[in-house]
């Protein structure tokens, strides 16, 4: 598709937006409800992270099988599949009758859920090209925020008064929903479809994006940073129910400060798309998440424990990575654009990948006290910093990529 094709319409951009719910669906709406599933499976801590480890590895696995796959056979139809497939892990994770079951249920649920952020990003780059990428990007990722918005209060007044089982049975009818709406508005975006499916011609395709520094370095770090947010946001529901002795309501509530700073830092990226450099904005969402996670974990130490020290750095955590993540996203996505699908299902991957590592750490070092939590964002945090200062070093010698 040329760079100056304008799209079908606000409906098709509404729609492309509400594809991106997928994700926070399979994820977000499902955080309050770990304690209530560690109690009712009699569980321990770490299998009922499962529940929230395996979907973000599974996600992570098929966002790259998703942009490959779109490159090569089209976005549509690659699309419409993920959302069927995330319907049926719905079901199967609402019918579950013991925990490992509802971990498969809620791995299909993740497969299909990968399709969402995934090929937004790809149709974007499709019919906008490159000059309004990380403008059309932070808004996607505005709307993506609505998700964890709104998904946690929903979850925890769901399960307060239905029980989990109703969570994810509210992600399937969504998701229902989200599949009809799609295959009535998106059209295929991806014109120039490739047909090489080899295994050597995709390994090809990696080589070619990882050779590039800067390609590297942006996903390590939205991984990274993604890494930090998804740590506290599940550590912080264990905290407020097994620590403070909190209802899961009011959790989900609390939780609000979390899309909150994320959507405040996405407009910020729209605000200043091309007039800061891509480098320097990513570099800046890096340093105020270390900043966050050492004044927390201050705090954390010095036993001042209650909600507003868990949330409030929280939505600064957030509020870093809305700065950071549609730069670097763009930044990745402009690196090769006939490989834009794969190049976002790497950066998709990172992501989720990065999430699960740091939240399945924190599941294994969990003791009932916040400090796990404070451990695994820190290491998250001082990792992320690293990675968002080599593309900036780099561009302090070539020159900066702008927005």
């Amino acid at each position: 598709m040329s760079e100056d094709r304008k799209p079908a319409g606000k409906l098709f951009v509404t729609v492309l937006a509400a594809i991106t719910l997928i994700g926070p669906l399979a994820l977000h709406l499902f955080f309050p409800a770990t304690p209530a599933v560690k109690a009712a499976f009699g569980v321990s801590d770490a299998i009922a992270g499962l529940t929230m480890s395996v979907p973000l590895f599974a996600m992570a696995a098929f966002t790259l099988v998703y942009g490959s796959l779109s490159d090569r056979y089209g976005r549509r139809p690659v699309l419409l599949a993920g959302i069927l497939i995330f319907v049926a892990g719905s079901a199967l994770a609402a019918a579950a009758p013991t925990i490992w079951v509802l971990i498969a249920g809620r791995l299909l649920q993740a497969v299909g859920g990968a399709c969402g952020m995934t090929l937004a990003r790809a149709i974007a780059r499709d019919v906008f090209g490159t000059d309004r990428l990380v403008k059309i990007i932070a808004y996607l990722l505005m709307a993506y925020a609505l998700g964890p918005m709104v998904a946690p209060p929903i979850g925890g007044f769901l399960v307060d008064f239905s029980g989990w089982r109703s969570l994810v049975v509210f992600a399937g009818i969504v998701g229902l929903t989200l599949a009809i709406l799609a295959w009535f508005v998106i059209r295929e975006t991806n014109e120039s479809r490739r047909t090489a499916t080899s295994a050597r011609s995709i390994a090809s395709d990696y080589r070619r994006l990882f050779s590039d520094a800067r390609f590297t370095a942006f996903v390590l770090q939205s991984g990274l940073c993604s890494g930090a947010f998804f740590t506290m946001a599940i550590a912080s529901a264990f905290v407020m129910k097994e620590y403070l002795h909190r209802p899961a309501s009011e959790y989900g509530l609390w939780f609000m400060l979390f899309p909150t700073g994320y959507w405040m830092g996405n407009f910020v990226s729209s605000r200043l798309s091309g007039r800061v450099a891509i480098e320097t904005m990513v570099l800046a969402g890096a340093i105020i998440l270390i900043l966050t996670a050492a004044g927390q974990a201050v705090l954390v130490l010095n036993d001042i424990v209650v909600p507003l020290t868990i949330f409030i750095p929280g939505m600064l955590v957030t509020f870093a990575q809305g700065i950071a993540l549609p730069n670097a996203q763009a930044g990745a996505l402009g690196v090769a654009r006939d490989l834009a699908g794969t190049a976002a299902g790497i950066g998709a991957f990172m992501q989720m990948f990065a999430a699960g590592a740091f939240t399945q750490l924190y599941g294994f070092l969990a003791d009932g006290t916040p400090v796990p939590m404070v451990i695994a964002v820190a290491i998250s945090a001082a990792l992320s910093f690293v990675a968002g200062i080599v593309p900036f070093a780099m561009a302090r010698r070539s020159g900066p990529t702008r927005s």
